[in-house]
Parts: C-alpha cells; sequence; structure tokens
C-alpha cells in the first residue's frame, strides 16, 4: 500500500504549529511581533503593486494580532498592562482607518511603532531567556 503525499506546504504548517505550541511565551509574543512587523512589510508591498487585496488583509491580520495581545493583557499581574491595552486599542483603531482610507502613510506610522514594541519585547525576551536558561527568541525586528 503506497503511503499518502505530504505536500511541502503541509510540512511547513505543521513545523510551524510546533513551534508555537512548543515556544515558551515570551518567543510566543516575539512570534507574533514578527508576524506583525511582516504584515505591514506585505501591505507596503501591496500598496507599491497596487494590491489593494493584499494591503487588506496583511492589515487586517495585523489588526487580528493587536486585539490578540490586547485580549491576554494581566491587568492583575502588571501595573502597566492597562497602558498597553490602551495603546494596542489606539493601533488598531488607526489600522483600521489606515485600512478603509488605503492610507499607506498611516499604516506605516502604525509599523514604526509596533517595531518599536517589538524591539523592546525582543529585548525583554532575551533577558528572560539568559535568566531562565530557555532559548532565545529569533527573528527579525526590522
Amino acid at each position: 500500500m503506497a503511503r499518502p503525499v505530504v505536500r511541502a506546504d503541509e510540512l511547513r504548517q505543521r513545523y510551524l504549529r510546533e513551534a508555537v505550541l512548543t515556544a515558551s511565551p515570551a518567543m510566543r509574543l516575539t512570534m507574533l511581533y514578527d508576524q506583525m512587523l511582516l504584515d505591514f512589510r506585505v501591505a507596503d508591498d501591496g500598496f507599491d503593486r497596487g494590491d489593494l487585496k493584499a494591503v487588506n488583509d496583511a492589515l487586517c491580520n495585523a489588526q487580528e494580532i493587536l486585539l490578540a495581545l490586547r485580549g491576554t493583557l494581566r491587568t492583575d499581574l502588571w501595573a502597566e498592562a492597562d497602558q498597553l491595552a490602551s495603546l494596542y486599542l489606539f493601533l488598531h483603531r488607526q489600522l483600521v482607518e489606515a485600512n478603509l482610507n488605503k492610507d499607506r502613510e498611516q499604516a506605516r506610522r502604525v509599523g514604526e511603532v509596533v517595531g518599536d514594541l517589538a524591539s523592546a519585547w525582543h529585548q525583554a525576551a532575551e533577558v528572560e531567556a539568559e535568566r531562565t536558561g530557555e532559548p532565545v527568541a529569533t527573528g527579525s525586528t526590522g
């Protein structure tokens, strides 16, 4: 009996799913930020090509990530969580507006703030990894 053929994209999806499931919370957080940064690059490329569907899809994905990040904040454990939640909500509103108006500059400004946040979270994840001996989060913040 022949074994079923596993396609490369299925293997990639399986690998990514396992990577997320086995990652530390700090690494998962940086993965989300890395995905948002990728979304901003895809949207910017979509603007270059006049591909408004690519722009929409990428900015919508970044919007979903911002809401997910906001939903995971523990205000009972971290005093500054409320401020970060407000920032996430503000960035989300700015992205919705940028997407509706197809405003490239507004999307870029949000992307810059997300890039700064990503850099800070990557640094925090590295400090935590050194403290706990966990693998250091990898990825690009720019």
